[in-house]
């Protein structure tokens, strides 16, 4: 009986709507992708930072070499977090004697400006201020553990944390000693999981990295792993950890004397599997940082034939013209050249497959080009496929829109500005939103 009435349900729409097609096929909403954004110094050179990134945490392809040389100094162990201002900031070693730390700052993570230089008030100036680490708490309070010693490198170091007392990041709290973990461990990294922190870092007298966890940010510190608890050996410094796409944690590490980068995973923080070494990163990077970022929600538009009708103005579509990606008004009476560059097959993205890429009839592929939408040929590079995947989003707009959202790039979308497509970062307010925001219409041609 059920099916009877779906069957009388069905024929009724069919003469109502006359010329309505059947719904396309949809991919499968495969929730916020993950992209991680790796900040480096290498073995020949402590001045110049390397960004690589990843869509696994596994396989880093380098996106820019140099790109940060601070005004003096070093730019040591670099650390980067994304702040709520939607900027990148990196925090760094600025010399191997000294009681400053370095800021930099960066709207895409490949351009940087030098913010300030902080000065670590329980460091002397004949002292050593390594390996500053961001830690953002679950209350949203920014923090940077740095290890200090008062008598140089060779000195007893000990961790600290200062706490930003504005959200511009240019003033800060009189330093704390984490209390428990004593004097002679350099490189604290710090995670929280439910109640419990977390803190990895070297003992600079075995050279072992151990972990503490703690019950407060400032402890009391507990130590859990001590001496070659995990198996790794001597020798190891610069812990960084990072969430993997399956919820498992993974650390790194840095084998200095041997001049190699391992990792090792865990899905507790207590128990982790043997070293693995870094393909294509061993030999070459020094103390890095992996920031995990998401990109994308859970929207998953066809992956067909579309044509792309701007939001905001609604007879203009997405087209390219002289291999530049624009918004022109078109429709059914077009010249069929220009209703087939306002045809795009939307397929699994280049970069990443639970992204998107527009192939144009023609083959190419829209990708962006300091940050302007272009159309060109597909060169088998992971650069390219980077620049040519896009995340989905609900549309900014609504009413039945997407959005997408730069995959190598998070928090940069696909929008129009005078009519030409660009790559631009979050704006709020109904204008952005407009101008990226999208409905997927039938092809024009």
């Amino acid at each position: 009986m059920g099916r009877l009435r779906y069957a009388a349900l069905a024929a009724v729409l069919c003469m109502l709507g006359g010329l309505l097609v059947a719904a396309p096929a949809r991919a499968n909403a495969a929730g916020p992708v993950p992209h991680y954004l790796m900040t480096a110094f290498t073995n020949s050179s402590e001045s110049n930072m390397y960004v690589y990134d990843s869509a696994d945490a596994t396989r880093f392809t380098l996106q820019r070499a140099n790109a940060y040389t601070p005004p003096s100094g070093l730019v040591r162990d670099p650390s980067v977090i994304r702040h709520t201002d939607g900027y990148y900031y990196l925090v760094y070693t600025t010399g191997w004697t000294g009681n400053t730390i370095g800021i930099a700052r960066s709207s895409d993570y490949l351009t940087w400006t030098f913010q300030r230089n902080v000065t670590i008030s329980v460091a002397p100036a004949n002292g050593s201020t390594w390996a500053p680490e961001w830690f953002v708490d679950s209350d949203g309070s920014v923090h940077i553990v740095v290890s200090v010693s008062q008598t140089g490198t060779a000195g007893q170091f000990q961790p600290y944390r200062i706490t930003a007392t504005n959200a511009a990041l240019s003033a800060w709290s009189a330093p704390a000693a984490l209390a428990g973990i004593g004097t002679n461990h350099i490189d604290s990294f710090i995670v929280k999981v439910g109640n419990i922190y977390h803190n990895f870092m070297k003992n600079e007298t075995t050279k072992y990295i151990e972990h503490a966890t703690a019950p407060a940010l400032t402890g009391p510190w507990s130590w859990v792993g001590t001496g070659n608890w995990a198996g790794w050996g001597s020798g190891l410094e610069g812990p960084a950890l990072v969430r993997l796409p399956d919820n498992r944690w993974r650390i790194y590490f840095d084998q200095y004397g041997a001049g190699r980068y391992y990792s090792a995973d865990s899905s507790d923080l207590y128990g982790f599997t043997g070293k693995t070494e870094l393909a294509g990163l061993s030999g070459t990077v020094r103390h890095f940082t992996v920031l995990r970022e998401s990109v994308g929600d859970n929207s998953a538009p066809p992956t067909s034939n579309r044509s792309l009708r701007s939001a905001n103005f609604p007879d203009r579509y997405v087209r390219h013209r002289d291999n530049v990606a624009r918004i022109d008004v078109l429709g059914s009476g077009s010249p069929l050249a220009d209703r087939q560059d306002a045809t795009f097959q939307i397929v699994p993205g280049l970069a990443n497959a639970s992204c998107y890429s527009f192939r144009a009839v023609n083959g190419s592929y829209l990708r962006h080009w300091d940050f302007t939408m272009r159309l060109a040929g597909n060169d088998g590079s992971a650069v390219f496929a980077g620049d040519a995947t896009f995340c989905s989003r609900t549309g900014l707009a609504g009413g039945g829109s997407y959005s997408f959202e730069s995959w190598n790039h998070p928090g940069r979308y696909l929008r129009h500005y005078d009519y030409v497509l660009r790559v631009d970062p979050y704006a709020a307010g109904s204008t952005f939103a407009g101008d990226a925001s999208y409905t997927l219409t039938t092809p024009l041609a």
